[in-house]
């Protein structure tokens, strides 16, 4: 794997100052995410750095990574949106350019946009930590899913945090007139029948 000096300088000059600074701020919430839920804070670290490694190649790039040369492991659904297109892509850069073949990592970086059904542990970190840093995400919108997780001791906390966080972005990409993947769906329909009698909508 390439030093984390090797990725940051990549990172830095690949994509924008503001995706930068929202990915050092998803490492950060990560890590602190992980030593809260006993995961590996470097490893939580290292996969909310480049969870976004391939975001600013363009759209028409992206597509073309994804039918030429991965080919399979995702769905149609994931094509009629561009913006699921980086996660899909990102987790295969991610073993091209910094050889990183931890599963892990790998499986966080795929799953941080949509989520899937029965995520790790680890996957729920980096997704949530996505949604809730601290440098570019809305700080109030931050303050409520900590306090949720702070409320909710355990897994199950993250659950009810990403419940919430999946039911915000249904609403954004309804107000939008954006295509929602069935697999958002599915999570959201996953979350609200085994944690749902504990979420409040004004938590």
């Amino acid at each position: 794997m390439k030093t984390t000096d090797f990725i940051e300088n990549w990172l830095k000059e690949n994509l924008s100052t503001k995706r930068y600074s929202h990915s050092i701020g998803c490492a950060n919430c990560a890590k602190k995410l992980a030593k809260m839920y006993s995961q590996d804070e470097n490893k939580a670290y290292l996969a909310g750095l480049v969870h976004d490694l391939a975001k600013n190649l363009g759209d028409d790039k992206l597509y073309d990574i994804i039918v030429n040369k991965i080919k399979t492991g995702y769905s149609n659904h994931e094509l009629k949106n561009p913006k699921t297109y980086h996660a899909i892509a990102g987790a295969y850069l991610a073993k091209k350019i910094f050889e990183i073949e931890d599963k892990e990592i790998i499986s966080a970086i795929r799953n941080h946009t949509i989520g899937k059904v029965d995520m790790t542990t680890f996957d729920k970190i980096i997704f949530l930590a996505d949604k809730i840093e601290p440098n570019e995400r809305d700080e109030k919108y931050s303050k409520k899913i900590f306090k949720i997780l702070e409320k909710n001791k355990g897994t199950i906390g993250l659950d009810i945090a990403i419940l919430k966080c999946t039911k915000e972005t249904i609403k954004s990409l309804i107000k939008r007139q954006l295509y929602i993947c069935p697999e958002t769906i599915n999570v959201y329909n996953n979350l609200i029948t085994s944690v749902g009698y504990l979420f409040k909508d004004n938590d």
